[in-house]
């Protein structure tokens, strides 16, 4: 009698740990082939994301619509900015993969960034107006954040074919393309390690909105050659 009252219990386990596993197995396969979640650790990309926000990632973008000037991109840092510190801190440092997985944490070779240079591009800071020029033009860039100037360090690069030079938002705290001039590879991203485009902060929910891409913002907008 005993056994015959246990036995719905044992089964009931049993199907919550299926449909569990299933849950994670599908999580884990949309999130290798089409979307993702990232945590934002520190302020490089403000105002257009704040320390701490989540935001969803399309790894599918770019596929039928190519990287252009002012493109916001989540890459894979391995090889190029990968030595810069992610800024996560101690408690998020502690959670790991397993953080990261959930968009609770950032990863020390993950990071977002705005495409300022395409491949054959001539990036130069500055002109006399203090401004970036990408092949002799001056950028408007209205996203910068408040008060920060184009950039305070003087730099001239030519992009090579495959690559990517790519600068934060927020100039004065942002650790990217100019922070490795010298360094291997010169902080120039390859192609091949952007993992896609955010489309739309997920958390918290009083900033819940979609990304517009740079043709929405007005922003020059050649394709990626």
């Amino acid at each position: 009698m005993d056994q015959t009252k246990r036995q719905p219990r044992k089964t009931g386990w049993r199907f919550a740990l299926l449909v569990l596993l299933l849950a994670v197995a599908v999580s884990g396969l949309v999130r290798s082939l089409w979307l993702d979640v990232y945590f934002i650790p520190s302020g490089s990309m403000e105002p257009a994301f704040e320390r701490g926000d989540r935001i969803l990632v399309s790894r599918t973008d770019f596929n039928a619509d190519p990287i252009r000037r002012g493109d916001i991109v989540v890459f894979d840092g391995r090889g190029s900015f990968a030595p810069l510190n992610s800024g996560r801190g101690p408690v998020l440092d502690a959670l790991g993969e397993t953080g990261q997985w959930l968009g609770l944490a950032g990863s020390d070779t993950t990071y977002v960034k705005r495409v300022i240079g395409l491949p054959g591009d001539t990036v130069v800071c500055c002109d006399a107006d203090g401004k970036i020029t990408v092949n002799g033009k001056a950028l408007d860039e209205p996203y910068l954040f408040k008060g920060d100037e184009p950039s305070t360090q003087t730099f001239s690069a030519v992009v090579p074919a495959g690559r990517l030079w790519l600068l934060g938002d927020h100039r004065s705290e942002s650790a990217d393309s100019r922070s490795l001039l010298g360094a291997p590879g010169g902080g120039m991203v390859p192609l091949e390690r952007v993992i896609g485009r955010p489309v739309r902060i997920i958390w918290p929910l009083d900033r819940f909105a979609e990304i517009p891409r740079p043709a929405a913002a007005g922003l020059m907008t050649e394709d990626v050659q």
